[in-house]
C-alpha cells in the first residue's frame, strides 16, 4: 500500500479541502483582481500551483530570521473553470499562517517555543490579533491535514467525482483528459449544493443514531465520531457562495501510496456506506465500514512517527 517517495521535490505529506467561489462572488477591486489573475499567462497553473505554494513557504521559513507569516496577503489562487464559469480559491497565505500559529501556540506550547527564534512567532501572533480585531471575516478557503485525510472530508463527495492521474506522461486519468505534465494526482470535486446536501444527510443520520438505545460496539471508533467533524464542515461550507465548488485534493499523500493503492482507494464509498448503514439503523455494519476506513488511514498516519 505505502511506497517511499523517490521524487526530487517532495511536497508536504498533506491533503487539502478547498472551496472555490464563482468570480461573481468577489466584488469591487477583489473581483477585478481575480478576473485579471485568472486570465493571466504568468500565474501558477493547476499542475504546479501546490508546488509553487510550498516553495513560497520554504523561502520564508529558510530566511534569516524566518518569516513565519508574510507581511501581506497573497495575491495567488487556485483557479477552476466549469460550464463557462470561472471559480477562484484564494491561497490566503497570511491568514492561514496566522491561524496555524495561533493554533500551535494554544495546542502545543513546547513545540511553539522550540520551533521559532524568540520573539519571531510572538510578533506574528500580535500582528494577527491586531488585524483580527479589524477584520469582518476570518473564513479560509483552504483547510489542510497532514499525513491523513479526516473521515468527514470524504462525506461531501461521491465515488464517481474522482479524478486520478498516476503520473505517467500524457496520462488521461479517469476523466479522460490528458494532463500537461506528469503530475501524480487524486482529486474529488463537486458542486457546493451537492456537498451541503450530503453533509446535512450524514449529520441527520449520525444524530439519529446517537439517540438509538442499541449499543454501538467500541463507540470510540464508531462513525458517531464523525459528528463534531461533520458539524464543523457543514458550518464551514455555509460561509461560502451557494454556487461554489468543493474540492478534496490528496496533495502530497499520493507520494506515500503506490499505484495499486490509489486505484483501489474507496474511502468516499466506504464513508457513504457507513452513513447509509447509520441511516438504516444498521449500527454494526456502520461500525465495520468505518473501522475499515480508519484502519487503512492509520497505517499512513503512523509514518509520521517513523519519519
Amino acid at each position: 500500500m505505502v511506497t517511499a517517495c523517490q521524487h526530487a521535490i517532495v511536497l508536504p505529506y498533506a491533503a487539502y479541502l478547498r472551496v472555490y467561489e464563482p468570480l461573481s462572488a468577489f466584488s469591487g477591486a477583489d473581483g477585478q483582481w481575480w478576473a485579471a489573475y485568472a486570465a493571466s499567462a504568468g500565474r501558477p497553473r493547476r499542475t504546479g500551483a501546490l508546488a509553487a505554494e510550498h516553495a513560497d513557504a520554504l523561502r520564508r521559513l529558510l530566511a534569516d530570521p524566518p518569516v513565519v507569516a508574510p507581511g501581506w496577503e497573497s495575491g495567488d489562487a487556485y483557479v477552476r473553470w466549469a460550464e463557462g464559469v470561472t471559480y477562484i480559491c484564494p491561497w490566503q497565505t497570511q491568514l492561514r499562517s496566522w491561524l496555524g500559529l495561533a493554533k500551535l501556540k494554544t495546542t502545543s506550547p513546547p513545540l511553539w517555543s522550540a520551533a521559532f527564534p524568540p520573539g519571531v512567532a510572538d510578533s506574528a501572533v500580535n500582528d494577527f490579533a491586531r488585524c483580527h480585531s479589524q477584520a469582518s471575516s476570518l473564513r479560509v478557503h483552504i483547510q489542510g491535514s497532514t499525513w491523513s485525510v479526516p473521515p468527514a472530508w470524504f462525506v461531501p463527495f461521491a465515488p464517481d467525482e474522482r479524478w486520478l492521474v498516476l503520473g505517467a506522461a500524457s496520462d488521461p486519468g479517469e476523466s479522460g483528459r490528458a494532463t500537461a505534465a506528469a503530475t501524480r494526482t487524486l482529486v474529488y470535486a463537486t458542486a457546493m449544493a451537492q456537498a451541503r446536501r450530503r453533509v446535512a444527510w450524514a449529520l441527520r443520520a449520525a444524530r439519529r443514531a446517537g439517540g438509538m438505545p442499541a449499543a454501538v460496539p467500541r463507540p470510540g471508533e464508531a462513525p458517531l465520531r464523525l459528528l463534531p467533524e461533520l458539524a464543523q464542515i457543514g458550518c464551514w461550507l455555509e460561509e461560502f457562495h451557494p454556487h461554489g465548488l468543493v474540492e478534496l485534493d490528496y496533495g502530497g499523500l499520493v507520494h506515500l501510496l503506490d499505484d495499486e493503492a490509489l486505484r483501489a482507494d474507496q474511502s468516499v464509498a466506504e464513508v457513504a456506506a457507513a452513513i447509509g448503514a447509520l441511516a438504516g439503523g444498521e449500527l454494526e455494519m456502520a461500525t465495520a465500514m468505518y473501522r475499515r476506513l480508519t484502519s487503512r488511514w492509520r497505517i499512513l498516519a503512523a509514518l509520521e512517527q517513523a519519519s
